[in-house]
């Protein structure tokens, strides 16, 4: 009973992990407005020289809270593992792009809070250790399609009765990974829809993987309470 409660907290990690990341950048000012791509040196030092302090903080919330992302790729793991069987390749695929993910967003946070530590270093620098953040951050999308992609193969081949996952969670997964595709074109574009900025790069991506989180958090949340209750009833 204990380690199904661990891994029910573990599922609801991912829902609680965006819910305070996103806080975080609240309180550090990215959002609800990121700061442009095609921004001069002058308006991005003053960014981050606004409230170094402010920023700093919140970012470093947003850190401790994508921390939580890694305790939901463990607990899709188990899953997939239990749906998989004998040869759980693809399980193992899943966790390796996983945690890459999970460090693809907490590397461009921490260079964010190097670009803020001190605001009065060279523009060019700052303006270096920004593009470096976001570039770092929205368009290497590939290890999140990978993972996805994992995700969905282990669900469609379990064929059993009762499955592991519902099948509907295969096919969110395929289309997350078609939503995180357009973050690619923000290696090429500095203003509009898909800038690092822009609805297409960020919003849309940011939306997919938000509910990405839910949708895994809440699927293996049931999953386990399922289990547990079927192990309950006696033969």
């Amino acid at each position: 009973m204990k380690s199904q409660q661990t891994h029910i907290w573990s599922a609801l990690a991912g829902p609680i992990a965006i819910g305070v990341a996103l806080i975080g950048w609240l309180i550090a000012g990215i959002l609800p407005t990121p700061p442009a791509a095609d921004l001069d040196a002058a308006e991005l030092v003053a960014f981050y020289a606004d409230a170094p302090a402010t920023f700093q903080a919140g970012v470093t919330l947003s850190i401790f809270g994508i921390s939580g992302m890694g305790i939901l790729v463990a607990a899709v793991t188990i899953q997939l593992l239990k749906a998989e069987g004998r040869s759980p390749t693809l399980s193992f695929v899943q966790l390796v792009a996983g945690t890459v993910t999970w460090v693809l967003l907490l590397v461009p946070l921490v260079v964010m809070n190097v670009a803020a530590f001190r605001p009065d270093r060279s523009p060019e620098l700052t303006v270096m250790l920004n593009d470096l953040a976001w570039l770092l951050f929205v368009p290497p999308v590939a290890p999140f399609v990978v993972q996805n992609v994992a995700i969905a193969l282990v669900i469609l081949r379990d064929r059993v009765d009762d499955p592991i996952l519902p099948r509907w969670v295969a096919y969110a997964n395929l289309w997350v990974a078609f939503l995180f595709l357009p973050g690619v074109l923000s290696y090429f574009f500095k203003g509009g829809p898909f800038a690092w900025q822009g609805i297409f790069s960020f919003w849309l991506a940011l939306s997919a993987y938000a509910s990405w989180a839910f949708i895994m958090g809440f699927s293996i949340r049931a999953a386990v309470r399922r289990e547990s209750a079927t192990e309950s009833v006696p033969v």
